[in-house]
């Protein structure tokens, strides 16, 4: 039986046979001794995104008392629930992306991951915890956001959209760049992407529409 640690574009937590590409957490544990999931979503407004497998450390996953180890189809998912490149596995794309957040913002020295933080939490979820969107025009979207289409999550890659599954995307459809979407990765994020951070988006999109 999948334990319940599979984070999808819309912020669910699922259970999946399907395998991620890369983890993260929300800074503590989520979960009890019986390695299920309590109503709490997260600890802390730290939500990180991480490598599976980081200078040869081994985790029992959900260990009791533990942070709870949570599972990404790519980085373009994480994004889009939004979280953020983790600063010890992953430092050299946690610094970029700092650096570009902070051209976005028209700071003066790299964004520090307190302010990332506090702004993220804003524009992922609603007070009362449900995932927070905005509409916008396909067209005016980077590469490697993640809307919601038809009921659906799709990818926006190369100017088509790929619907979203647990395990992959699906082959992507061509459509008008004046199409209105949910924009389910948080602004932030989405301007940084603008700037030129490049996420790792699992093989399945492929390259062409």
């Amino acid at each position: 039986m999948p334990l319940q640690n599979r984070v999808t574009p819309e912020g669910e937590i699922i259970a999946t046979e399907a395998r991620g590409t890369m983890m993260g957490n929300r800074g503590g544990c989520l979960h009890g001794p019986d390695k299920t999931l309590g109503r709490r979503r997260w600890v802390t407004r730290q939500w990180i995104c991480c490598e599976l497998e980081f200078r040869g450390r081994r985790r029992e996953v959900m260990a009791p008392g533990h942070y709870t180890e949570l599972f990404f189809l790519d980085e373009a998912t994480a994004l889009a629930v939004g979280h953020r490149p983790c600063f010890e596995c992953r430092r050299s794309d946690a610094l970029r992306f700092a650096s570009l957040w902070a051209q976005a913002e028209g700071l003066a020295e790299r964004a520090r991951a307190p302010h990332m933080d506090g702004i993220l939490h804003q524009q992922r979820i609603w007070p009362d915890g449900t995932k927070r969107t905005v509409e916008v025009r396909l067209g005016e979207l980077p590469d490697g956001s993640i809307v919601r289409f038809e009921g659906n999550p799709h990818l926006w890659l190369g100017g088509a959209l790929r619907p979203w599954t647990p395990a992959g995307y699906l082959a992507g459809v061509r459509v008008g760049g004046d199409i209105i979407a949910n924009l389910l990765t948080p602004p932030a994020i989405v301007e940084v992407l603008r700037l030129g951070y490049r996420p790792r988006i699992h093989p399945s999109a492929g390259l062409a529409g």
